[in-house]
């Protein structure tokens, strides 16, 4: 598909494991007009027949990883421009159009700083990893971001352009180091982020998940 093929406007794409009980909430605040692809990452839970009964196209899985999920997602999209986010009620899809209407000429992808909307949302070993990386960023190739985009809007073609990323939790700091050696334009804004609706975070819910995590992003050259 080239870049002409693509049609107008914006798929959000959201990788879920186990996630059916956040997830009405979360499919429910998407804004109008936007298309939505859910990515059922082996739940065993009813996850894609509640994406289904909601409306949402639903694509498949089986390699597990976060970054698994999102590459399937994106493979997807046909929009020109594709949003990710998470299915578990933390971050507010009605954010989403303030990071769309930054696509000004030169634009390959807008990101979100995550700001907690109640202390304690995002616990402290999460936010001492998520520092420490994007500190990385900073300093090792110049990109002027403080989070490690939980949130994002990215234009497509640059997006399958920079071909597969990582599989696991090590995604979102891979897209990131790939931009930036591909020298996209990458803005950063403030975002709203929420305890999650339902259950425990599989990565900053417990030290474990934080530590596999982290192993994941020193993976990520």
């Amino acid at each position: 598909m080239t870049e002409r093929d693509f049609e107008p406007g914006v798929t959000v794409v959201i990788p879920c494991r186990d996630e059916a009980e956040a997830l009405p909430g979360v499919l429910s605040a998407i804004p109008s007009g936007y298309r939505v692809i859910v990515v059922d990452n082996g739940s065993s839970d009813g996850t894609a027949a509640v994406a289904r009964a909601a409306g949402a196209t639903v694509v498949t899985e089986s390699t597990p990883g976060y970054g698994s999920a999102v590459h399937a997602g994106v493979d997807a999209a046909r929009t020109e421009l594709v949003a990710v986010l998470d299915g578990d009620g933390s971050l507010d899809p009605g954010e989403l159009p303030r990071l769309v209407a930054e696509f000004g000429p030169g634009v390959d992808m807008v990101v979100g700083r995550r700001r907690a909307a109640v202390a304690g949302a995002l616990p402290l070993h999460a936010r001492i990893g998520n520092w420490a990386f994007a500190f990385r960023l900073r300093r090792r190739y110049g990109l002027p971001v403080h989070d490690i985009a939980a949130m994002r809007v990215a234009r497509r073609d640059r997006l399958q352009a920079l071909g597969h990323l990582h599989a696991r939790s090590g995604y979102p700091l891979a897209l990131l180091t790939g931009a930036a050696r591909a020298g996209w334009l990458v803005l950063e804004r403030d975002i709203t982020y929420r305890p999650r609706t339902h259950g425990e975070s599989k990565v900053s819910g417990s030290w474990l998940g934080t530590l596999r995590a982290a192993r994941d992003f020193w993976s990520v050259r």
